[in-house]
């Protein structure tokens, strides 16, 4: 990074107050154009945080072969998915990109190389939560990639790496889902407030383990029986959560919402930190 660019970074990053880190159950894309207890929930969250310089989103939808940060000027809505209405495919979110942001991300992670990205722009892990947040799109937003070939380990060690952000005034936003398993959902129950027992159970665990700080069980999750490996039989919705987990602050207070599961095999749990 040049003097110029540092200079004009340090700018962009002064004067600001500490934000929450999040994790955000995002669940089906219809969320996006539903109304429900969950939809409200992410709008009653829009009303009690101060508004942010810019946003980093962690979502499950990015898995990449090394590490991206989205870099352009306005990111492109991704419609990343099949089989939906088409009012879904005709949400746009155009929200704006930061560079600037971008830019900072890469020179804060020294455990990876992060490359910046001019393709990809926001899926719906990221706009269908955002935009109840943020209905107005006029946050800048970045989203980071996560690296299919890093172990769950160095992910929750690069997300330390980003918590000072914090500290400048961006809102780090992590969205997947603690319990996400579409193979065993229960597809007569889409709509119904339902988990499974092993779901519950592991949702509980992993409650417990996040207020607890108990991070080596929340990392080591193929150590923990067949519960896990129903609840999370792919990493990729999980790991969001351990990027917001590594952003915590040891003066953090830990709080839930959304905190319900749905149609058996999925957890709408959200986790917000503050400080």
């Amino acid at each position: 990074m040049s003097s110029a660019e540092i200079k004009e970074n340090s700018n962009f990053l002064k004067n600001s107050t500490i934000l929450p880190s999040l994790f955000l159950g995002h669940g089906s894309p219809m969320n996006a154009i539903e109304e429900n207890e969950f939809v409200e929930g992410l709008r009653n969250l829009g009303k009690t945080i101060p508004k942010p310089k810019a946003i980093l989103c962690i979502s499950a939808h990015w898995v990449t072969d090394g590490t991206f940060v989205t870099a352009m000027e306005n990111p492109s809505t991704i419609h990343d998915f099949g089989g939906f209405p088409k009012a879904l495919f005709d949400v746009q979110y155009p929200a704006p990109g930061s560079p600037e942001l971008a830019k900072i991300v890469q020179s804060l992670v020294k455990t990876q190389n992060v490359k910046l990205d001019y393709e990809w722009g926001l899926d719906h892990g990221a706009w269908s939560v955002i935009k109840h947040i943020y209905p107005n799109a006029d946050i800048p937003i970045v989203q980071l990639s996560m690296d299919y070939k890093t172990s769950l380990e160095d992910h929750f060690q690069l997300a330390k790496e980003l918590s000072s952000l914090r500290n400048q005034g961006i809102l780090i936003l992590a969205s997947g889902n603690i319990v996400h398993n579409l193979r065993m959902v229960a597809w007569d129950r889409l709509n119904d407030v339902y988990g499974f027992d092993w779901a519950l159970e592991v949702n509980q665990k992993v409650k417990d383990w996040i207020l607890s700080g108990d991070y080596d069980s929340l990392i080591q999750i193929r150590n923990h029986g067949k519960e896990f490996e129903w609840a999370i039989p792919t990493a990729e919705h999980y790991l969001p959560l351990l990027y917001t987990l590594g952003t915590k602050f040891d003066s953090d207070t830990v709080s839930f919402f959304n905190d319900k599961p749905v149609a058996g095999a999925l957890t709408m749990t959200s986790v917000r930190l503050d400080s």
